[in-house]
């Protein structure tokens, strides 16, 4: 097994092997990480904290990083909280043990990998009390040097061009707050692997950023800019060395082709979306990376709703139903995950369409059971979030019945009373775009009301 990595290191021309022993088949090469599926990969995990707790080592702060970023692969690839809380812990260690030997730039690395961790739990289980915590360690890691403070750079950029999105303010230097650390990091990456990776990572965090922007304040040379990015992020890739970087790449693409067509209600970039994400599905398989997978099937599905609406197709709402349902079977492991509830509301919403389009109140019955159901199994004093958000789709369902049917009924009132605490919880969680949301389906419920 240990000269299997170390043959494969030599075979895909990675960093070189040292002449010493080295855990593990990747021997702390983290480019080689991708190529190991979920259950390799946990192994590899543990192999490196084993390293770390070695006695005797000299490079123990670079092995606690490697455990680090281990854990924080297997935790993305997984949604696993435990496995992110080791990959934290682990980023602390080495921070602490780099301070003590006034190591700047293990310090920076160490600080930035505690900085992605956080972000990763607050992008996983959005949890928003860790945003701020990650934005601290990035602010302190940036101030520095070396390919820790580039990275730290590049994903403040990211993080504080959501913040100026989230508030209205002046978006216009988004991309230029990427160029001077995506410099540093491609510049390393002619070095390190790793740090190429970095680099391309960061470059389809600027691409998701950009296509956020577009669509939030309807500017589709932004999308456009989106897309360049995506695909250049992709172009240095080889898919059959980074098939899950590739994957995520593809589906940063399809995203912004999505949204471009959902600007301007052009089919043919609506169904290029459709394309793009499918093709990512390729080469992120089910078992090697359930998350992705499951990431890209709510992409893909949420794809198909924009090609329905450009196109007036009920197929299109027929087939992301299934994409969502195929989401379903990673995520109903995972009750606490964000994504859920974006699936469980994408469902819902193609249901609702479909409904609408063909005047079928049985797919809509369906869709509103399948809400009930969620309901019953969520904890609002426990999952707050995950609970509001099916309260959201719940009362569109409702609404979407009374729009069909031409008469309203109690399920209604109950709707603006689900809406009302809906947009309490938002409002608490400091979530302004949900928050909005529900104050206007709520606006819309009460004009029927008076309507009538």
């Amino acid at each position: 097994m240990f000269e299997f990595g170390r043959e494969l290191r030599r075979f895909l021309g990675g960093e070189p092997v040292a002449s010493v022993y080295r855990d593990g088949l990747t021997g702390g090469d983290s480019t080689l990480l991708e190529l190991l599926d979920l259950r390799l990969l946990i192994n590899e995990a543990r192999g490196a904290d084993v390293a770390a707790g070695r006695l005797g080592i000299k490079d123990r702060g670079t092995r606690l990083i490697e455990a680090a970023v281990a854990w924080r692969e297997v935790a993305r690839r997984s949604g696993d909280a435990t496995a992110l809380r080791k990959a934290a812990s682990s980023a602390e260690a080495a921070a602490k043990l780099f301070t003590d030997h006034h190591k700047a730039s293990g310090v920076a690395r160490a600080k930035a990998e505690q900085g992605l961790c956080a972000l990763l739990g607050a992008d996983l289980f959005g949890d928003e009390g860790l945003v701020a915590a990650a934005e601290r360690v990035l602010d302190e890691a940036a101030s520095a040097s070396g390919v820790g403070a580039a990275l730290a750079g590049a994903t403040l950029a990211g993080l504080r061009g959501r913040a100026a999105l989230s508030t209205g303010d002046h978006v216009d230097a988004l991309a230029a707050a990427f160029e001077a650390p995506l410099a540093a990091l491609a510049s390393a990456g002619r070095a390190s692997p790793a740090a190429r990776l970095m680099a391309v990572e960061q470059r389809v965090a600027r691409a998701d950023l950009l296509a956020l922007a577009g669509a939030t304040l309807h500017d589709r040379d932004l999308i456009d800019h989106s897309l360049r990015e995506a695909r250049a992020a992709g172009a240095t890739l080889d898919v059959a060395v980074e098939p899950l970087t590739w994957g995520r790449t593809r589906a940063a693409e399809g995203a912004a082709l999505s949204l471009l067509a959902e600007l301007t209600g052009d089919v043919g970039a609506a169904a290029d979306g459709v394309d793009v994400l499918a093709s990512a599905l390729e080469q992120v398989a089910r078992e090697h990376s359930p998350l992705d997978w499951a990431r890209i099937q709510t992409g893909l599905g949420q794809a198909l709703i924009v090609l329905g609406e450009t196109s007036d197709n009920p197929r299109a709402f027929e087939q992301a139903v299934t994409c969502f349902d195929r989401a379903e079977l990673v995520l109903k492991d995972q009750p606490v995950l964000a994504l859920r509830a974006q699936a469980a509301g994408g469902r819902a919403m193609a249901l609702g369409r479909q409904a609408e389009l063909t005047g079928d109140l049985a797919v809509l019955d369906c869709a509103v059971a399948a809400l009930k159901t969620e309901l019953c199994r969520l904890k609002p004093s426990a999952e707050p979030v995950a609970w509001a958000i099916t309260q959201l789709n719940l009362a569109r369902l409702y609404e979407t019945r009374a729009e069909i049917t031409g008469r309203d009924d109690a399920a209604l009132k109950a709707a603006s009373v689900a809406l009302a605490t809906a947009m309490d919880v938002f409002s608490e969680e400091g979530m302004r775009s949900l928050t909005d949301l529900a104050h206007q389906a709520l606006e819309r419920l009460r004009t029927r009301g008076h309507a009538k």
